[in-house]
Order: C-alpha cells, then sequence, then structure tokens
C-alpha cells in the first residue's frame, strides 16, 4: 500500500522556511553572542542554568541530559569542559554506581550570574523586541502547541 505524501503548499512552504530561518538566526545570535560576551556556547549556558535551578544546583547526568535536549555523549562532552572551567563538577551518584551527578559549582554560578543580563537583553532584544503583545502571546500558544506535541512523539 503506497502512501501518499502530502506536500507543503505555496504558504505551508513560505511558513516552514520562515520558521527554519527566525529559528536558526536567532540561535545562532545568542550563540554568538554569549561567546562572545561570556566565553560560552549557548549550550553550556543552558546546563549551568538548569543546574542553577536544580534542588542544591544538582541534577543526574541522564535528567540533565533529558532536560536540555542533549545526548548522553554530548552533555558528557560538556560537562567534561565544564568541569575544566571549574564551573561544574560530577560525582558518584550514591544511590546508583552508573550515574554520575552534575553539581553546579560557586564559580559555576558566579559565570552563570555575570552571563546571565547580557544573555536576557539579547533574548529580550532579539526575540521579544520585534514583537507585539499580541505576537508574544501566539508565539507562546503556538511554542507551548508544538513543545506538548513532540513530547508526546517522543514518548511513542
Amino acid at each position: 500500500m503506497a502512501v501518499m505524501t502530502r506536500w507543503l503548499d505555496a504558504d505551508e512552504q513560505r511558513t516552514w522556511r520562515a520558521f527554519l530561518t527566525a529559528t536558526r538566526a536567532l540561535m545562532e545570535t545568542l550563540d554568538r553572542e554569549l561567546q562572545r560576551d561570556a566565553g560560552m556556547p549557548h549550550a553550556y549556558y543552558e546546563i549551568l542554568v538548569r543546574l542553577s535551578e536544580a534542588p542544591d544546583r544538582q541534577l543526574r547526568m541522564s535528567d540533565l541530559a533529558q532536560v536540555t535536549g542533549s545526548s548522553r555523549s554530548r552533555l558528557s562532552h560538556a560537562a567534561a569542559r565544564l568541569e575544566e572551567a571549574g564551573w561544574l563538577r560530577r560525582q558518584e551518584c550514591p544511590t546508583d554506581r552508573r550515574g554520575q551527578i552534575a553539581i553546579l559549582t560557586d564559580a559555576g554560578f558566579a559565570a552563570l550570574a555575570a552571563a546571565a543580563p547580557g544573555h536576557v537583553e539579547g533574548v529580550r532584544r532579539h526575540l521579544f523586541d520585534p514583537l507585539s503583545p499580541a505576537q508574544i502571546d501566539q508565539l507562546r500558544r503556538i511554542s507551548e502547541t508544538l513543545a506538548d506535541h513532540l513530547a508526546d512523539d517522543r514518548t511513542v
């Protein structure tokens, strides 16, 4: 039984390409600014943020990989770089010898605190300032719908 491809019409194609262009440009811009101003890529910033928000500033590496949307191997590589910088340390999980806990150090928290104001300003300038309040509301609703849909897809 042949499956019929549901090709994008002209408006859908235009929307898809605009979405790709905008999301790539936004993430590349924020990453470039974090590299320039704080000496870290956006992926490292995200790891530090997630740890800063966790109880006792620590998470199992597997949980950290999940909340950052990273593979375990990519997270392990990033954690090694963050350890070299003194911003994170890893220890064995006391309840599971195969697991590790990532812990945000005081130096890592300080690096995050120093990077956050510039990053938040970049998010505001590049994402929120060009949009009207109605567009911001629409963007939030659309993003939540897509995130929920894609989360459902990952559990199948």
